[in-house]
């Protein structure tokens, strides 16, 4: 976080259980390490999630900076936790929290609850949305983002998938709008850290699988951006819409 503000950024993102990790299904198995059965939520240690997210709250307020980062969202009654980024403002403030809405048959058989809902939120005048992991394979979670209107898309993982990178590459392009891609250092062989233009293009990316900030502008006006934003996606919009091709349908 420190890193991130002195090189100017106002919102720094984390991948995927930055805080809580990502627990292993059968390490977190109550039946025993040897079979994956339902999760035992009582060996995390939540006291100490609580007070490291206070801290991060309270460094983000003295930085100044957005921060948005994954971790586990227990509730009060008994329910399984959400797998979630955690959004926190430059007050300080939970701005909101995105939970993981599309999981794999092990998370939704034995772990998580699933979440309902896309999160979205602005930052100086620019709307996010979140997506975590699988989610990548899903393209009406990025249409849905399309729709409403977002200019950015923070993308974070614990997957070392190589074709993440690429489906990210085309739900940029797809639909006109940054694409951020954060996955943890040991996954970075596979996709390194990095943000993809409305075009499909890797603006910046990390260069090694070292622990390092990716610094990048958000600009409408760059070469990369300006032709997808300002002419391809409102095209597409009325291409969807429909009405500019009914005077022109072939006759059946």
């Amino acid at each position: 976080m420190r890193a991130a503000r002195e090189a100017g950024a106002r919102l720094v993102q984390f991948h995927e259980g930055a805080l809580s990790g990502y627990p292993s299904k059968k390490l977190m198995s109550g039946s025993g390490l040897d079979i994956i059965g339902e999760a035992d939520w009582s060996k995390v240690a939540w006291g100490v999630l609580d007070r490291e997210f206070s801290g991060i709250c309270e460094l983000a307020r003295e930085l100044g900076i957005w921060v948005v980062l994954g971790s586990l969202h227990r509730f009060s009654r008994n329910r399984r936790p959400c797998n979630s980024l955690l959004i926190v403002s430059d007050r300080g403030q939970l701005a909101g929290r995105y939970d993981k809405r599309f999981l794999s048959f092990t998370e939704i058989s034995h772990m998580y609850t699933p979440g309902r809902r896309a999160q979205t939120f602005t930052v100086d005048g620019w709307t996010f949305g979140c997506a975590i992991c699988i989610e990548i394979n899903y393209p009406e979670l990025f249409l849905e983002y399309e729709r409403l209107d977002v200019d950015c898309v923070l993308f974070s993982t614990y997957s070392e998938d190589s074709m993440f990178g690429i489906e990210a590459q085309g739900h940029a392009a797809g639909n006109s709008f940054w694409v951020t891609f954060s996955p943890p250092t040991q996954g970075a062989e596979a996709v390194p850290a990095g943000l993809i233009a409305p075009n499909g293009t890797w603006i910046r990316q990390a260069n090694n699988s070292q622990p390092q900030c990716v610094i990048v502008d958000l600009d409408q006006n760059a070469p990369e951006a300006e032709k997808s934003v300002k002419c391809r996606r409102p095209w597409r919009r009325a291409a969807r819409e429909g009405s500019i091709y009914r005077e022109h349908y072939a006759p059946e």
